[in-house]
């Protein structure tokens, strides 16, 4: 199966969940139109608590399906946005790819991957349990965070649920997604 957009999701107010849409916007340089976390700067509160001329390198939040489907396996009813995400993928193992990814999506946008979203204790307010359940160990004893990935928009465009995505890595050596 080619890689591919299920669901597409944003909320112009923080919190928690996004709604699903048929499709969304994105926009260079700052993330998708009409999204709380859209722009050049830090958006999420704790980050621009912390330091608000930080870049924002979590303008677009990816998750995979597969995930929901495993999380379903153990008692977790999660529908598309319902942890934030906006693009829902599929056949895409977005945990493995290397820092620098480009993701080519429909038919003109593109991002780069950027890292990895940390689960946090917002997930257990939505549903307990949940954040240990997007936890897991590496056969090296590693922590794997599971809770999807982060991108910055390189070139805008809509993007709407069916849309392939196309993949381009980055030149090697490859450096592992870290959290952001």
């Amino acid at each position: 199966m080619d890689p591919a957009v299920v669901a597409v999701a944003r909320s112009a107010v923080h919190g928690f969940s996004k709604p699903a849409m048929a499709e969304i916007t994105l926009l260079a340089g700052l993330g998708v139109a009409g999204d709380t976390h859209a722009g050049e700067r830090v958006q999420h509160r704790s980050r621009v608590a912390r330091d608000p001329t930080q870049p924002n390198l979590r303008q677009v939040h990816l998750l995979h399906a597969e995930l929901l489907e495993e999380l379903a396996g153990r008692g977790f009813v999660l529908r598309p946005g319902d942890v934030g995400e906006n693009l829902l993928t599929r056949g895409l193992d977005l945990l493995g790819l290397p820092t620098g990814t480009r993701l080519r999506i429909g038919g003109a946008a593109e991002i780069e991957a950027t890292g990895l979203r940390n689960p946090c204790a917002q997930l257990d307010r939505f549903q307990p349990g949940l954040t240990a359940a997007m936890l897991g160990r590496a056969p090296d004893g590693g922590l794997v965070r599971k809770a999807g990935i982060m991108a910055v928009v390189l070139a805008g465009g809509v993007v709407r649920p069916g849309d392939r995505i196309a993949v381009t890595l980055p030149p090697g050596p490859h450096r592992p997604l870290l959290p952001v």
